[in-house]
């Protein structure tokens, strides 16, 4: 406790000895009261550049993602009762040699730019598409399980243009 006195003494008898508050002391009121405003303008600015806004700004973008996947979800819901329904049926097997042409005409007829084919030895094939909205890459989705294709992995990366670029791995059969 004592050490903590003499610390606080040291630094007391330290402050005293700058000049910083000898120039305090040697200042008009008024200008004393102009800087003490200022001061408490800065601190306040400084709170709402650095604390406030960067949270309104992440509480913004927060709420923009919660509707996106909130929209997702409605549209995912209404189209559950047709994924049910196609899974019940039985589709004619696509020859997979055919699996490449199939894939990029049907791509083509749905808006989407391929960007890399590449044929597997299984049999399996890897596609690269380039950025395209959400809906028109399930839209492409559905046409392709309807022809027999099955999308046997895939990965999305949100692009900045409100796009989603896609790299799926494709078989042919269920």
């Amino acid at each position: 406790m004592d050490s903590l006195h003499g610390v606080q003494r040291s630094l007391g008898a330290r402050l005293e000895a700058s000049p910083l508050p000898q120039r305090w002391r040697a200042l008009a009121p008024s200008d004393r009261l102009a800087l003490g405003g200022l001061a408490v303008f800065l601190a306040a600015l400084s709170l709402y550049l650095l604390v406030w806004q960067p949270t309104q700004q992440g509480l913004a973008r927060a709420r923009e993602a919660f509707e996106q996947q909130r929209a997702l979800h409605t549209y995912l819901q209404a189209q559950a009762p047709r994924a049910r329904s196609l899974a019940g049926r039985s589709q004619a097997p696509v020859d997979p040699a055919r699996l490449q042409g199939l894939v990029t005409a049907s791509a083509a007829q749905q808006g989407l730019a391929v960007e890399r084919l590449d044929s597997d030895a299984n049999g399996a094939l890897q596609v690269a598409l380039q950025p395209a909205p959400f809906g028109q890459l399930l839209r492409w989705f559905a046409v392709l399980e309807e022809q027999g294709v099955r999308i046997a992995e895939a990965g999305l990366d949100r692009s900045e243009a409100d796009g989603v670029g896609a790299r799926l791995t494709l078989r042919v059969g269920p």
